[in-house]
């Protein structure tokens, strides 16, 4: 198992939005595209007074990973759906990818 951590540094004032798009539209389509969403939400602590926010997905593999990304960013329901409003509030975004245990992964859900 992998996962998959993603920051977001946010423009002034957007972040409350871009966590409900991103949960109330983005991951219901990740994960009718067979991906494991963790967890997401606003960063507890900000950065240099930016706005920042996380994604935490698992995969099977970094195989797995790739393949469901492909499909996930590659369909219309992403583009024409909630792409936009999640894209748009983004200033710059940072992803590790690191091995991850079943164990570890469950403690890291809510």
């Amino acid at each position: 198992m992998i996962i998959e951590i993603r920051t977001y540094r946010l423009h002034p004032g957007t972040r409350e939005e871009f966590v409900r798009v991103m949960r109330e539209e983005s991951v219901p389509l990740l994960r009718a595209h067979g991906i494991d969403v963790v967890d997401c939400g606003p960063s507890l602590v900000d950065e240099d007074g930016h706005e920042e926010a996380y994604l935490i997905r698992a995969f099977a593999s970094l195989a797995h990973h790739r393949e469901r990304e492909d499909a996930f960013y590659g369909s219309d329901a992403w583009r024409l759906g909630p792409r936009e409003a999640i894209v748009s509030r983004i200033a710059s975004c940072h992803s590790i990818v690191v091995p991850a245990s079943e164990a570890a992964i469950t403690a890291l859900r809510r």
